[in-house]
C-alpha cells in the first residue's frame, strides 16, 4: 500500500480525517479533518490552518469575502461575488475550491 493511502486510512481510523463527500468530476473522495486532527497530527493541522488562513485572505482582497473583526474570533461571511460564476472562474483552482467549501460550510 502507498504511504500516503496507509497515512490517510490510519487518520481515518484514528477520526482526525472523515470522507466529506466524493467529487463529482473525477469520483475521488474528498476528506475533512475533524477537531481531533490537533490531537493527532499538530503539525499537519498547523500548516493546514496556515492554508485555510492564506485562502481566506486571499479571497477577501479579491472581494469574495468580509471579515469583521468583532472579536479574536473574525466574522467571515460571503459577498454577492461569490455567487457569481463568471467572476469565480477567473480566479486560480485552488481559490476556487477553498470558496466552494468556504460556501459548503456557511450556506447550510
Amino acid at each position: 500500500m502507498d504511504p500516503i493511502d496507509q497515512t490517510i486510512d490510519e487518520l481515518i481510523l484514528s477520526g482526525a480525517v472523515e470522507i466529506a463527500a466524493i467529487d463529482s468530476i473525477t469520483g475521488e473522495p474528498l476528506y475533512s479533518f475533524s477537531p481531533k486532527i490537533k490531537e493527532v497530527m499538530p503539525k499537519l493541522y498547523e500548516q493546514h490552518m496556515t492554508e485555510v488562513n492564506r485562502d481566506i485572505m486571499a479571497l477577501w482582497e479579491k472581494g469574495f469575502l468580509n471579515i469583521e473583526m468583532l472579536t479574536d474570533n473574525p466574522l467571515v461571511t460571503l459577498t454577492d461575488k461569490a455567487f457569481i460564476n463568471d467572476e469565480i472562474v477567473k480566479i486560480p483552482k485552488e481559490l476556487q475550491l477553498s470558496l466552494s467549501e468556504i460556501k459548503r460550510l456557511l450556506v447550510k
